[in-house]
């Protein structure tokens, strides 16, 4: 199924169910939706950092620090974190991610969306998804930090970045 045609559950501004809509039309139409973000950390406690590939229909060709994406209409922020987490690395067996905490994503241009940030290890070789990955490495924090003022990130990754960083303290 085209990645515009998925079905999502369409949210208010207390992230209830209000109805459904293909993703296409979510994003047409500025319809409030649920996004998972998730930071993947490997065995020596490095951020799996990404370049989106040109294909994508949001933040397209910019950097994230998160895995994630879309959660399903009828789908948890927790099945959609494993999920998205485990075909972006192109992975499987992860253990469930760990949610951090969420929020409602400002676009800043009429749309919005709540995000849900989490956290998982991953041990295992990861072979990321062609469709969904351009570039990829495992960067230190430091390293990550340094690349914030010289690499376009996605900006709702970035905000979730900054978020996490305060929820840490």
């Amino acid at each position: 199924m085209p990645a515009a045609d998925e079905i999502l559950d369409i949210v208010d501004e207390e992230d209830r169910v209000t109805g459904r809509a293909p993703r296409g039309e979510a994003y047409a139409r500025g319809l409030r939706h649920r996004c998972a973000f998730i930071l993947v950390r490997d065995a020596e406690d490095r951020i799996f950092v990404h370049r989106r590939t040109s294909t994508k229909l949001v933040h397209p060709s910019l950097y994230d620090m998160f895995v994630g994406g879309v959660v399903g209409a009828g789908e948890s922020y927790a099945e959609a974190a494993l999920r998205e987490a485990e075909e972006e690395l192109g992975v499987s067996g992860l253990p469930r991610p760990a949610h951090l905490f969420t929020f409602l994503y400002d676009a800043g241009d009429g749309r919005s969306w709540w995000s849900a940030v989490h956290e998982v290890r991953c041990d295992l070789p990861v072979r990321p998804q062609p469709e969904e990955v351009a570039w990829h490495a495992f960067l230190t924090e430091p390293e990550l930090e340094r690349r914030l003022g010289e690499w376009a990130w996605a900006p709702d990754g970035l905000e979730a970045y900054e978020r996490l960083k305060a929820h840490r303290g």
